[in-house]
């Protein structure tokens, strides 16, 4: 009797710690797309830094993560840079100075209407395996749209909302001296997953930590809380009164 208890009792806990592995397995299983589309327009002039060491702290992190990520990122202002082509995130350099530097008007609409167009052409042409699971665009500027040649608001927002509808991309925007909640309901982004920010060191520096956050919550398998941005808010609202 004794035997059959103890046989039993490793059964068990050999089925239980197999079911837990599995689910851990599975969770390694994300496949994450996460693409930045980073103004770099004259108007950014002074952040340099903190927008390059913001920018490589979510590297850094993210490089520790479970799951697969890749990393595309695009660099504007009135030209379109790729300056990481859905890269591997564990073969992701830190930027430097020499890759983010400002100049130029904002393009803002051309920089998030191509990299849509670009994005979905990838992934329509994966297979189901390689697929992403999410795709994550963060979209930060601090200025208003004054340069776009190829598109408008209303085609951007009918691609967004597309890809929202049919495969759950998420879209967050972060927008600096404009109303970022009507500029991001203009192109179909929800008050939700767009916020305010001070367009100074604190602001940049709280933007990417609450975006490493973010990421990171996307990469684990989970639903976007609309917290994602709280610090943020906070700062914005307590700093642009005085």
């Amino acid at each position: 009797m004794k035997f059959l208890m103890a046989l039993l009792v490793t059964v068990f806990a050999f089925s239980f710690s197999a079911e837990i592995q599995a689910k851990s397995v599975s969770k390694n299983k994300e496949v994450v797309d996460v693409i930045f589309i980073l103004d770099r327009s004259g108007s950014m002039g002074g952040l340099e830094s903190d927008t390059i060491g913001g920018f490589n702290s979510v590297l850094e992190k993210q490089r520790k993560e479970e799951g697969k990520a890749y990393i595309t990122t695009v660099l504007f202002d009135d030209q379109y840079e790729l300056l990481h082509d859905r890269v591997d995130i564990t073969k992701v350099q830190n930027i430097t100075e020499k890759e983010y530097y400002v100049r130029g008007s904002t393009a803002l609409l051309d920089a998030i209407g191509k990299t849509i167009a670009k994005e979905k052409a990838i992934q329509d042409t994966l297979s189901k395996g390689e697929k992403a699971t999410k795709v994550l665009f963060i979209i930060i500027t601090d200025g208003l749209e004054n340069a776009s040649k190829e598109y408008n608001s209303a085609a951007v927002k009918k691609l967004i909302e597309t890809q929202k509808a049919k495969d759950g991309w998420e879209f967050l925007f972060l927008g600096a001296n404009i109303d970022a909640i009507e500029t991001a309901n203009t192109i179909g982004i929800s008050a939700e997953r767009a916020v305010n920010y001070n367009s100074d060191s604190v602001g940049t520096q709280l933007n990417y930590k609450s975006l490493n956050n973010a990421v990171s919550e996307v990469r684990s398998g989970k639903e976007l809380k609309k917290e994602w941005k709280a610090d943020i808010e906070a700062d914005y609202q307590q700093r642009s009164k005085k």
